[in-house]
């Protein structure tokens, strides 16, 4: 698990008591399994121990929470035939690979998951909705000037060219919004490979 740990002493150990209540050592609070899914959706490392015994309970304790979420938001990423397979390979001879393998393709999925936002953000800008919201503005003014020449749109410091002159902005804010769009798609499908 890629963490905000570096060595072992950054690690959050977490005591499981016998009434099933969890103790985490470092703030000094009873805590319940959705803390536990929020410390690892913001990369907190943890590490599960039995209280009586000292075992390490981690996989037992995030597999619970697999399952809690899998049957409380009522959107299972886990597929019924994935879950089939896995239990076969329980006893296969291929079960010692299998960690391994499925750790590689979470990694390799996250890596393509960022590589795609950061595509997407530099096609689009670091505030998407801004860009699209400036290039809207700048259509409605370029069609306003065309039917209304000389019209004081809000916060235009001067007013628009006639008819004739306003459709080539026009045409050019679709060009480049064509141009950015085939953009995208390039870098979509260099991802995709």
């Amino acid at each position: 698990m890629a963490g905000k740990a570096g060595a072992d002493g950054d690690v959050v150990i977490i005591k499981k008591y016998a009434n099933r209540r969890l103790y985490n050592t470092r703030s000094s609070s009873y805590i319940t399994l959705d803390h536990l899914a929020k410390m690892t959706r913001e990369g907190v490392e943890f590490k599960v121990v039995d209280a009586k015994t000292g075992a390490d309970i981690t996989h037992q304790i995030l597999t619970q929470i697999i399952m809690e979420e899998e049957a409380s938001t009522g959107e299972q990423i886990l597929p019924v035939n994935f879950l089939r397979q896995l239990i076969s390979m329980y006893g296969n001879s291929m079960q010692s690979l299998l960690p391994h393998y499925l750790e590689a393709s979470m990694d390799h999925f996250r890596e393509n998951q960022l590589k795609l936002r950061k595509a997407l953000e530099e096609s689009m800008g670091s505030n998407p909705l801004a860009a699209i919201a400036q290039r809207n503005m700048e259509m409605f003014k370029a069609a306003a000037a065309a039917f209304m020449p000389g019209a004081d749109l809000a916060g235009a410091a001067a007013p628009e060219p006639p008819a004739e002159k306003a459709a080539p902005a026009g045409d050019d804010t679709l060009e480049q919004l064509k141009a950015q769009m085939a953009a995208m798609q390039k870098k979509l499908d260099e991802l995709g490979k």
